[in-house]
């Protein structure tokens, strides 16, 4: 095991509320909360998903995202108000120390009393690009492979801001979150890199991706999640 002992420095949720287009909701404007908070099955307590056919559940239960991204973001985007604080991404988890290229698939970290593993990395959608008002941050987020992860919860618990984050046990170390997103962002078909990715423990809906990219031998149209 090689993923250093880190510290859960800010702890948020958020409430759906209506969001930029006509219908849409949205829960991504993450804040911090103090105290311990209830870690069960669908999430932390309190916490909200604007559509729960995309976002949310138990294999997006919780969502982190790398503070030191943020400086990576600030030199691109300028000094963008939403980078001075937390939360930004809709992350629920935000701490520094760890990255795309440090944690793995299936990753199990001890989080307060929780245990935790790691399901997939997220794939980018239209509202990042519309919270920050930014036209292609989505497609600029998934081109820097700077997307955060999620977790599922394998035991309720409870967490709070301050706690230790721990990795407890590492059955594929050899496929970093960032390895694994290159190739599900990767417009050309490998094969036989998919097959190995398909030997995985993927969650049904990447599952589902990389087999009808083998089937066809084509990557699928990204636009209607990038652009919404």
């Amino acid at each position: 095991m090689s993923l250093p002992t880190i510290c859960l420095d800010t702890l948020l949720t958020g409430r759906a509320q209506p969001f930029t287009r006509p219908g849409t909701q949205s829960a991504i404007d993450k804040q911090p909360r103090h105290g311990q908070l209830k870690v069960a099955t669908l999430g932390l307590h309190g916490d909200e998903q604007g559509d729960l056919r995309v976002h949310g559940g138990v294999e997006k239960a919780i969502h982190h995202y790398p503070l030191e991204h943020y400086a990576r973001w600030a030199d691109e985007l300028g000094a963008h108000p939403l980078l001075m604080q937390p939360g930004a991404f809709g992350e629920n988890f935000s701490t520094t120390g760890w990255s795309e290229h440090d944690v793995c698939l299936g990753d199990r970290i001890q989080a307060g009393t929780a245990l935790l593993e790691v399901s997939q990395g997220r794939m980018p959608c239209w509202k990042l690009s519309d919270r920050f008002a930014v036209a292609n941050l989505a497609l600029r987020v998934q081109q820097s492979g700077r997307t955060g992860w999620y977790y599922r919860v394998l035991e309720e618990g409870v967490v709070s801001a301050g706690d230790r984050l721990q990795l407890v046990e590492r059955p594929f170390a050899d496929w970093s979150l960032a390895r694994l997103s290159a190739v599900l962002f990767d417009k050309r078909v490998e094969t036989e890199l998919l097959r190995e990715c398909l030997a995985l423990p993927l969650v049904p809906s990447w599952r589902r991706t990389l087999e009808r990219r083998l089937e066809k031998g084509m990557t699928e149209d990204w636009g209607p999640r990038l652009q919404g």
